[in-house]
């Protein structure tokens, strides 16, 4: 795997933290499918201690929501699904959604641009780039594309 580097929040080692907790599910490529993650996510963090409301968890909610949401949207291939993959760390919690769409690449940690404030959409990644300690889009060995996050514990 191969990591974008550069980034004005910290680069993201190529390398996924060791876990201490993983957890790992696969969602419909649909908008049902990314709401389903976002929770699934949620319970999740409650399960491992993070408790619904707490800064932490509603940041990552965020994050999630936002990356299924890109996955959906920008990387659906016809009956294939995302991948939501969390993981905590003694120093970190770490997001990860893959798809199945590698022509499709979102930009470059620090290249996001700043959204329109009257469009739309596109502000998901600004999002994360501005939510996130760290963040990279990394190959996956077969095809697709990851786009991992990570939150530091003690922020």
């Amino acid at each position: 795997m191969s990591a974008n580097r550069t980034t004005p929040t910290g680069a993201v080692a190529d390398q996924r933290p060791v876990a201490l907790r993983e957890f790992i599910r696969r969602f419909p490529s649909t908008p049902r499918g990314a709401r389903t993650a976002r929770c699934a996510a949620v319970r999740q963090l409650h399960d491992w201690g993070v408790p619904f409301g707490s800064e932490m968890c509603d940041t990552a909610a965020v994050i999630v929501a936002e990356l299924a949401a890109n996955a959906v949207t920008h990387g659906r291939v016809p009956s294939r699904s995302f991948e939501l993959r969390l993981g905590i760390s003694v120093h970190s919690l770490w997001i990860e959604v893959s798809d199945t769409r590698s022509e499709r690449r979102p930009p470059a940690p620090g290249d996001v641009p700043v959204p329109d404030p009257l469009a739309e959409s596109g502000r998901g990644l600004f999002l994360v780039e501005t939510l996130a300690d760290r963040w990279c889009v990394l190959k996956r060995n077969a095809v697709g594309k990851t786009v991992r996050a990570e939150l530091d514990l003690r922020r």
